[in-house]
């Protein structure tokens, strides 16, 4: 456990990165739901990318602006 803890604010920037990659997994959960075939490795690539990127973005975006 970190020594900061849980964060206090919603405009914590680790906590904005989190909600910005959990909703980010949500929707490829709903999106793998919804298609039918198997997954290959450069869709498995792909879906990272769309994983993390925002939740890097939001997480850099929250850095700056705070």
């Amino acid at each position: 456990m970190t020594e900061r803890g849980f964060p206090t604010t919603w405009r914590d920037p680790e906590y904005l990165g989190a909600i910005a990659g959990t909703v980010s997994t949500a929707a490829l959960f709903y999106y793998s739901a919804v298609v039918s075939s198997a997954p290959s490795s450069e869709t498995i690539g792909f879906v990272l990318l769309w994983v993390f990127a925002p939740a890097i973005a939001v997480y850099w975006i929250a850095q700056q602006a705070l």
